[in-house]
């Protein structure tokens, strides 16, 4: 995301946050500030890049797609691993392959890099995403996302 990509990337999430049933579920426990928050965020992005940035994906000069990504440091690893967040396509150009284009390309650009692995929560009762995910390798890991609001 760039300062003239803002405004897409900003009504991309938005529909995502404020619209995805799955993540709804859990809004409360993350402390969801509604649109006020994401577009503070995103100032934040623009000015923190090397804490973060918004991922977007462009299908014929339109953006399609958007995912958030954070930089941390794995002690497994002993490196960089990248944490994905709020992974959305547009509603039009779904099924069309923008969701896995985009997120293989970010792969490719996280391992150019030098990171080591990406990081991602999915609602359990999201199969649709569990599938999605899968098909781009993700795999699941026997543990439970859980936050501390401060």
């Amino acid at each position: 995301m760039t300062t003239a990509t803002r405004a897409d990337a900003l009504r991309l999430l938005g529909q995502f946050l404020g619209g995805d049933a799955h993540y709804r579920a859990s809004a409360a426990a993350y402390g969801d500030g509604g649109p006020h928050a994401l577009s503070r965020a995103l100032d934040l992005f623009l000015a923190r890049p090397e804490i973060g940035f918004v991922w977007l994906a462009t299908v014929d000069g339109d953006t399609a797609g958007a995912c958030v990504v954070c930089r941390a440091i794995s002690t497994s690893r002993g490196g960089l691993v990248a944490k994905l967040d709020d992974v959305t396509v547009d509603a039009g150009r779904q099924g069309q392959g923008v969701g896995g284009a985009m997120l293989s390309a970010l792969a490719e650009r996280l391992r150019a890099e030098g990171f080591h692995r990406i990081d991602t929560a999915c609602h359990r009762g999201n199969a649709d995403a569990w599938r999605f995910y899968a098909a781009q390798g993700y795999q699941s890991l026997d543990e439970e996302r859980i936050a501390l609001l401060l």
